[in-house]
């Protein structure tokens, strides 16, 4: 097995907007190392949310060859797309995205249903709350949990069935300075202790400062493509 877990080659996306064809993505190719902490910057327009939207098998290129942890999933249909999302990539939001009526651990048992586990789902759920520090909220819905809590759960979630990559798309937005910090702290631990490769969207360059390497979007090609000269902490 070869050390890429993501491989994008000559990935295209055309919209058609009214009479005129808009290129989000044009001509991208891009390979992460398994394990890696990858950041993507670039300003509003650049292409940042379309090519997050492929990463994570929510899109399909109009064009172009995209092989994720080993298999290609550019041509998938939508069934197959869901599926390689659901056991593949574990999502982190910048607004959470929790069932309000729903405690942590129902929350985090989401992606488990989806994926036909029965059997010691709960458990599962529980074990990755407690890897997260969320030990005493398992029951506590989302609106007795504060923001910082909030995005735990969501991580946990995210974790819940051993994905192959973390998308987190401006997960700390939402919070505080202090609680971003930890947020990102915690992310950046998880990535060190388990392997997973974590790209983050965002914004901000004290984030990308964290990354092992950061790419900048500019109308739909990657701009600048660089490794970080500081080790994550």
């Amino acid at each position: 097995m070869n050390d890429w877990v993501i491989e994008l080659e000559d990935i295209r996306k055309t919209y058609r907007m009214g009479e005129v064809d808009v290129n989000a993505l044009a001509g991208v190719d891009l390979r992460v190392q398994r394990s890696d902490v990858l950041a993507i910057m670039g300003p509003s327009g650049s292409g940042k949310s379309t090519l997050m939207n492929i990463i994570g098998c929510l899109d399909r290129p109009t064009s172009g060859t995209y092989h994720l942890d080993g298999k290609t999933v550019s041509e998938l249909k939508d069934d197959s797309l869901a599926e390689i999302r659901n056991r593949k990539v574990g999502f982190v939001f910048q607004s959470f995205n929790l069932l309000g009526r729903s405690t942590a651990t129902a929350n985090v048992e989401l992606p488990l249903r989806y994926s036909g586990m029965n059997r010691g789902r709960r458990e599962r759920a529980q074990e990755v709350l407690r890897l997260v520090g969320l030990e005493e909220r398992m029951m506590h819905r989302p609106m007795e949990l504060s923001g910082g809590q909030q995005q735990r759960v969501a991580i946990a979630r995210a974790l819940v069935n051993k994905p192959a990559i973390i998308l987190a798309d401006e997960p700390t937005g939402n919070l505080d300075s202090r609680s971003g910090a930890e947020i990102l702290d915690l992310l950046i631990k998880l990535n060190r202790d388990s392997g997973v490769t974590l790209i983050i969207v965002t914004h901000d360059p004290g984030v990308a400062a964290r990354a092992h390497r950061t790419i900048r979007l500019k109308d739909g090609c990657i701009e600048e493509d660089y490794v970080s000269d500081a080790k994550p902490a």
